[in-house]
């Protein structure tokens, strides 16, 4: 055993000279290479639709020096984040190979050894992969800040980059947000507060958890006694000075911002006019689309309605339909549990929010408000004698024909599936790849049922041709980008495209209306007849549900917003988990609404209104228990003499 032990021990000398000897090296050609810009490398500064700054990935609206921040503050971050700061060249190696060995005790990555350089050096990109070659980039860079610069210079850099919660980058700003007063005036106690802010600032911010970020200041008045930078009366008496804050809590809370932040920087990836170079040395400010009150009350609505359930995850988009701007997006409960941006990256099952392109394809090819399909149970036969045999939600039937407009109310799946093989499987491809979706598409019975996966933004921007009269935008963040001197070097197109008829369109947002219209109570419910109450204004909506997965997207001609709710994992949705993305798109759509006159569509020339029996789609007639106004093609009215399509499909295939 002793054997082993010396083996181990030799192993790991040899090891860790070979790191010097190849640190020694690098350090070396470091110093060969071109000095980096450290106050304006990787500054990016967004803005939202009011031109107010929301966040900064590195550099500050004001650096400090170190002789104007406070030295309780340099001595607390120091003794926190890197006691050996000043005796090594970037990598503290005793606290790596101790870090190693608790890690391994412990089974798991518990304990970290980043020091301030490494931290600094990742300030300076703009983003936290962990990839290995993320990993060499950050040491390479670490090499060339220890090999450039001064031990004060970068931790002037450090502190001046550093997330303090909130929006606030820089020591200066937190000082002001928190306690109304420059850097180099905080007191011991003020400093270790803000100083233990960083690790984790939806958590340690005092004000998002008060108790939690005092245990985390007495923490670090210990470590500074243990350090020998303060007397333990020096800590106690900090300990109990009572602070105030004067910062408020921001509008947005940045754990859910950075979501709408990390799409602007994978848009930011696509713009060929930015080059990296650029973003790496000089620094850009873009000015984006976000609505922080929107941004807002899309988040209180999301945390209000999830709140039951813990492990369901959510994505949704707000976008303005004339322009294709997105001002409000969420891409999961909490960025800092978890950075996948669903909003962005993630493809689910659609459900039945496929069916309102299915049923503008119907209407451009003869299909009225009243066209009537029987709905009762079917098996389809189509290519090789396969069979299809799709149900009702609920297992509920009319057992007679019934309208376009009750389909759309209840989302009957016979009626979507007979009209999307009547038309042929083809034309709901087509019209979907018309309007914007990219996904790849496949021309089987089930299409209009939602079972292709589709990101929730690209479901938006089709939706958005429908609520924009049948112009298709390009969804974007991003309006502007300058560089640090002012100078444009990007501005966003708008460009839209006229792709479908805008009397159709009318027509089609006038039948998804009818998911919450109490009219059309009957055999069954209109499936967002639960939401009634809560809308004030007009609104179409549609939702979708598989055994996975549950959407609803609706719009009115300023906003769509499209939520999705379900879990990482796949697993199966409870019944009861079906509401949450209906009362967070109403609640949400209401918040954007509130104080605002009721914004519909004007009855375009060509279009007229028949009062009818909606469930039959028939003219109304003396004695009909029910009667809507439905929308209809001048000369294409009902008359009660149609005929059920099913005949006509019956008699097409004699």
């Amino acid at each position: 055993m002793k054997k082993w032990i010396k083996r181990g021990i030799k192993t790991l000398a040899v090891l860790l000279f070979l790191f010097v000897f190849v640190q020694l090296i690098l350090y070396g050609y470091a110093k060969m290479t071109p000095k980096l810009e450290i106050k304006s490398a990787n500054a990016v500064m967004m803005y939202d639709n009011t031109n107010t700054l929301f966040f900064q990935g590195s550099g500050t609206q004001e650096w400090s020096s170190l002789d104007n921040i406070s030295p309780y503050l340099i001595n607390a971050t120091i003794s926190t984040e890197d006691k050996h700061f000043y005796s090594h060249f970037g990598f503290d190696f005793l606290r790596i190979i101790k870090s190693l060995y608790i890690n391994l005790i412990n089974g798991s990555t518990t304990q970290g050894a980043s020091t301030i350089s490494q931290q600094y050096a990742k300030n300076l990109f703009l983003d936290f992969d962990r990839t290995w070659e993320r990993k060499i980039e950050e040491m390479w860079l670490t090499i060339q800040l220890e090999a450039h610069y001064s031990k004060e210079e970068i931790l002037e850099g450090y502190l001046n980059t550093i997330n303090y919660g909130h929006g606030n980058f820089g020591i200066e700003n937190a000082s002001k947000f928190y306690f109304n007063k420059s850097a180099k005036d905080l007191t011991l106690a003020e400093a270790a507060m803000l100083t233990g802010i960083p690790k984790s600032p939806s958590n340690y911010s005092p004000l998002v958890n008060y108790e939690l970020a005092k245990k985390r200041q007495e923490s670090i008045l210990n470590r500074m006694v243990k350090n020998g930078y303060i007397t333990e009366e020096e800590k106690n008496e900090a300990v109990s000075e009572e602070l105030t804050f004067v910062g408020e809590k921001s509008l947005v809370n940045l754990n859910t911002i950075m979501y709408y932040q990390d799409a602007v920087m994978r848009e930011l990836d696509t713009i060929d006019e930015v080059p990296t170079s650029l973003i790496e040395t000089g620094g850009i400010r873009i000015y984006t689309s976000l609505d922080q009150k929107a941004q807002k009350d899309l988040e209180e609505n999301i945390k209000a309605n999830l709140s039951e359930n813990e492990q369901l995850q959510v994505a949704s988009v707000m976008m303005n339909p004339k322009t294709g701007s997105i001002f409000a997006l969420m891409g999961g409960r909490d960025y800092s549990v978890s950075q996948y941006n669903r909003a962005v990256q993630s493809k689910r099952q659609v459900g039945s929010i496929m069916k309102p392109i299915l049923y503008y394809a119907a209407l451009e090819n003869g299909f009225t408000s009243s066209t009537t399909f029987v709905s009762q149970e079917t098996t389809f036969t189509f290519s090789d004698n396969k069979t299809y045999s799709p149900q009702n939600y609920g297992g509920t039937y009319a057992g007679k024909p019934i309208s376009l407009a009750t389909a759309i109310s209840y989302s009957d799946n016979i009626y979507a599936v007979k009209t999307h093989m009547f038309l042929g499987e083809e034309v709901l491809v087509d019209t979907a790849k018309r309007i914007g979706i990219t996904a790849d598409l496949q021309p089987i019975p089930s299409l209009p049922l939602g079972t292709a996966e589709i990101n929730i933004m690209e479901m938006a921007a089709g939706y958005a041709a429908f609520a924009n009269q049948g112009f298709k935008v390009t969804p974007h963040l991003i309006e502007k980008i300058e560089n640090l001197k002012g100078e444009a070097i990007y501005q966003a197109k708008y460009t839209s495209e006229q792709v479908l008829n805008s009397n159709l369109t009318y027509i089609l947002s006038q039948l998804l209306t009818t998911t919450y219209d109490s009219t059309f109570i009957d055999y069954s419910y209109p499936t967002a007849i639960n939401l009634a109450p809560k809308l004030t204004h007009t609104y179409a909506l549609k939702s979708g549900t598989t055994d996975t997965d549950h959407w609803s997207i609706g719009y009115n001609p300023d906003v769509v917003t499209a939520v999705w709710i379900g879990y990482d994992d796949n697993q199966n949705l409870e019944v009861g988990d079906y509401k949450y993305s209906r009362n967070i798109w109403a609640d949400t759509m209401e918040d954007y609404m509130v104080n605002k006159e009721d914004s519909w569509y004007p009855q375009p020339e060509n279009v007229v209104g028949v009062l009818v029996n909606p469930i039959t789609g028939n003219p109304y007639q003396k004695g009909d228990t029910k009667q809507k106004i439905l929308y209809y093609l001048r000369g294409t009215e009902p008359t009660g003499n149609e005929p059920v399509f099913d005949d006509l499909t019956e008699q097409e295939a004699t």
